[in-house]
């Protein structure tokens, strides 16, 4: 498989890459050089921002896996209808993101966001809304998306065994390390079970 890879030298994207960099041919956009890189791998150095840059690291893939961190400046929101525009120019139609368990469905008030809801422990909503409009996008898009959404993410070990659920957190989710969470989002790429559906996932 050919995979474009967003976000790889992130905590759970660098997880994603060493996941599929044995097995796949890997394009990945990077705002530097990356001295280390596999044989089978394609390296763009450029802005997640800039539409160039994003077609010359789709084009030619097969599939589309983006752990875009958010920042202040919006950029998963903004950057999302570049990312569909250039899959949709390739003729691809599977795309990976990893989004965050705020942007699930709230257990105690279903009709709300948990990050809108009484579940939510943040003041600030900033990183989820920006999340939330980028959702927004693929749900609109009529591909084959896939948000995995984890809880608290430390660093934390490779346990292996963790729990998942469709469109909300499983009960009592407390956190996820970003291992488990890289490794999920590598699964759920080479066996897709989620098409057009958010996952939360937690211990």
């Amino acid at each position: 498989m050919k995979i474009a890879l967003f976000g790889s030298t992130g905590r759970v994207g660098a997880v994603v890459y060493e996941n599929a960099r044995n097995d796949h041919t890997i394009h990945r956009l990077t705002r530097k050089i990356v001295q280390e890189k596999s044989l089978q791998e394609i390296e763009v150095t450029g802005d997640v921002l800039n539409e160039e840059d994003v077609f010359n690291t789709i084009f030619g893939c097969d599939a589309v896996v983006s752990c875009l961190n958010t920042d202040k400046e919006d950029v998963l929101s903004r950057s999302m209808p570049i990312i569909l525009k250039a899959m949709r120019q390739n003729g691809i139609t599977r795309i990976i993101t990893c989004g965050t368990a705020g942007i699930l469905n709230s257990r105690t008030e279903p009709h709300l966001y948990r990050f809108q809801s009484n579940e939510s422990k943040r003041r600030s909503s900033t990183a989820a809304e920006d999340h939330l409009r980028a959702f927004l996008m693929l749900q609109a898009s009529g591909l084959q998306w896939t948000v995995v959404c984890p809880t608290y993410l430390p660093d934390g070990e490779r346990i292996g065994e963790y729990r998942i659920e469709r469109d909300t957190l499983p009960e009592d989710g407390k956190s996820i390390s970003i291992y488990d969470t890289g490794d999920f989002i590598y699964h759920e790429l080479m066996n897709p079970q989620f098409i057009r559906k958010r996952v939360g996932i937690c211990y």
